[in-house]
């Protein structure tokens, strides 16, 4: 039962089994999510749930890798944390996630210091350490991108 509970919560409901590119289609759906409810939007919602997302892929994931390897491609739920906190604190909008979802993405694949350096972390800690510093650096990103459209002379709506 540990296993099983590990597995389906550590996949995302099943998504880390999809054959092509899990990361990818989880993180698409942490965006949908995240997009859909407005209510996530809200400091005192996402950061509880960040937090509680993390710790429940930290636990899953390191029982995961006890069965599957290190790191197991299956083990998604840190892109749907990664992507989460990626949106945090950004404004509503389908841009904003659309760029949220792409800038994590290539955080997460480039995997720049120092997320490189947080996925050599023991356990689940490893695997869901490297793309929580991805979704800061998307974040930030993020943040940039929509501050620069911001100064841009021809009006563009966000």
């Amino acid at each position: 039962m540990r296993e099983f509970t590990a597995k389906f919560l550590g996949s995302c409901a099943g998504l880390g089994y999809i054959p092509v590119a899990p990361g990818t289609f989880t993180s698409l759906a942490a965006a949908a999510v995240f997009a859909a409810f407005p209510v996530l939007l809200e400091l005192q919602v996402a950061v509880p749930s960040i937090l509680i997302i993390t710790a429940v892929g930290i636990w899953a994931s390191g029982v995961m890798e006890e069965t599957c390897g290190h790191d197991p491609s299956e083990a998604t739920i840190d892109e749907f944390a990664g992507q989460w906190l990626t949106l945090l604190l950004l404004p509503e909008g389908w841009v904003t996630v659309l760029l949220g979802f792409a800038a994590f993405r290539f955080f997460d694949i480039l995997k720049p210091e120092p997320v490189n350096s947080a996925q050599k972390l023991p356990g689940g800690w490893g695997v869901m350490a490297d793309d929580l510093v991805a979704g800061v650096y998307a974040n930030l990103s993020v943040r940039i991108a929509l501050w620069l459209f911001s100064l841009a002379p021809v009006s563009m709506p966000l």
